[in-house]
């Protein structure tokens, strides 16, 4: 075990609540337990104890696996053991057995399945879904890798996306096959996949409305204007267009390398909220 990745494990074990869904995971054994006994367990809503689950699931403490409509979360053993491994492997010179090797004291476990990523569930939200948030949904997709799981979608979404924002898309190599325009009601639904973070990309002062999900994920509101309202040229507009995918890159870049399994869901709203400035395409209708 590398020392980011302990000092990942402990800052996940930082807070009072995750070692409380760890003991629960570790009574429950191999089996697991479901989110909603989690959260009943520790006396949270869904939303934050799916919150701090997935902290823990990146950290490689705990593993999640879906069964039906259930997420069974369920501790990771051999996680543990390396942890144990780490602080007690330099013990007195090398030598852990006079530390009692703590690593070795642990009981046989089972094989854990390796099929699951953890992830961060992310949408991005605009009026259309058009342009913003799909562009956002492609670029987070690309840069994410298996760490998160890009969406988008709309309050009032159109028949398609921009063909513009498809085509500077397709030209910095995103896959596009996938976007599409949808209302963010599929994402309000039984069955709809939880989001950890949901990011707003409206132009407010453009009187825009965007759909408030309040207390379900870690919220952020990154204000852009709408590529539709750019005017001039085609050479001119198609500036624009890179302007705001630069912006909008530099800011999913930084908040994909946030320290997720060391920060409060307060510390990361303020991280999301300062992710809202920068440099902003200008010249736009109105």
């Amino acid at each position: 075990m590398e020392f980011l990745e302990a000092a990942s494990a402990f800052g996940a074990l930082s807070v009072d609540t995750r070692l409380k869904l760890m003991r629960l995971l570790m009574e429950a054994g191999p089996s697991g337990l479901p989110a909603g006994d989690l959260a009943a367990g520790v006396g949270l809503s869904s939303s934050n104890a799916s919150f701090h689950l997935a902290a823990l699931e990146r950290a490689g403490l705990t593993q999640a696996t879906r069964q039906g409509r259930q997420i069974i979360h369920a501790a990771r053993i051999a996680g543990l053991r390396r942890l144990l491994g780490f602080l007690t492997e330099t013990c007195c010179g090398g030598r852990p057995e006079l530390c009692g090797d703590l690593a070795r004291l642990l009981p046989p476990w089972p094989e854990e399945d390796q099929g699951m990523t953890a992830a961060f569930n992310v949408l991005f939200l605009c009026t259309h879904n058009s342009a913003r948030s799909i562009m956002a949904e492609a670029i987070l997709q690309k840069q994410g890798g298996r760490k998160f799981r890009a969406y988008s979608a709309g309050s009032d979404p159109i028949a398609q996306p921009n063909p513009e924002v498809i085509a500077k898309l397709l030209t910095l190599g995103h896959d596009t096959d996938q976007l599409r325009s949808k209302s963010w009601d599929e994402f309000t639904g039984p069955n709809a996949p939880q989001m950890d973070f949901v990011i707003t990309l409206c132009d407010t002062p453009h009187g825009q409305q965007c759909p408030d999900f309040g207390g379900v994920a870690v919220t952020g509101a990154w204000p852009l204007p709408d590529p539709s309202k750019f005017t001039g040229s085609d050479v001119e507009r198609a500036a624009l267009l890179n302007e705001l995918y630069a912006s909008l890159r530099r800011r999913i870049e930084m908040f994909a390398a946030l320290p997720f399994a060391s920060l409060d869901r307060m510390a990361l709203k303020a991280r999301l909220d300062e992710l809202a400035g920068g440099t902003l395409p200008a010249r736009v209708a109105g």
